[in-house]
C-alpha cells in the first residue's frame, strides 16, 4: 500500500487480527491514535490484546500491552483482518504521553518491524535480569 492508501485504510478505533506468535492465535491490535510526522509519515499508536508475555513480576503472563508506536510498514506486514471499529481504549494514554515526551526530546522512536517481532523484543527486554 502507498502512504496515501494507508491513511485512508487504517483508522483510529480499528481492531485487527495480525500474524501472531504461535501461542497467541486470538491476539488482536487496536489502533488508538494516528499522528503525522514530517519525516516518518503516519505514526500509529497501537495496543495489543490477547498476548502471553512472560511476566517478570509474577506467574501469570501479561495479556495486554497498552502502547506501541509503529509506522505503516509494521501494520502492512502484520495485519490480516479487520474485526471491529470505533473501539476506545484510554489505557494507552499513559504510555503514549511518556513516549511523546521522549520522542520530542529525541529519546524515543517508533517500531518498523512486524507486530509479532515487537512482542518478542518487548518480552525479552522486560525479562532481562
Amino acid at each position: 500500500m502507498s502512504e496515501s492508501n494507508d491513511l485512508f485504510y487504517f483508522n483510529e478505533g480499528q481492531v485487527w487480527r495480525y500474524h501472531t506468535r504461535p501461542n497467541e492465535p486470538e491476539s488482536a491490535i487496536l489502533i488508538n491514535k494516528i499522528e503525522y510526522h514530517s519525516g516518518l509519515g503516519a505514526i500509529f499508536h497501537i495496543s495489543i490484546a490477547g498476548v502471553q508475555v512472560k511476566n517478570p513480576h509474577g506467574d501469570e503472563p501479561l495479556t495486554q500491552l497498552d502502547h506501541f508506536p509503529v509506522i505503516a510498514a509494521s501494520l502492512e506486514q502484520s495485519l490480516t483482518e479487520l474485526v471491529d471499529t470505533n473501539v476506545d481504549n484510554p489505557s494507552y494514554l499513559e504510555g503514549y504521553q511518556s513516549w511523546r515526551e521522549g520522542f520530542v526530546q529525541g529519546k524515543a522512536g517508533v517500531f518498523n518491524i512486524p507486530i509479532d517481532q515487537i512482542i518478542n523484543v518487548v518480552e525479552e527486554a522486560i525479562n532481562q535480569a
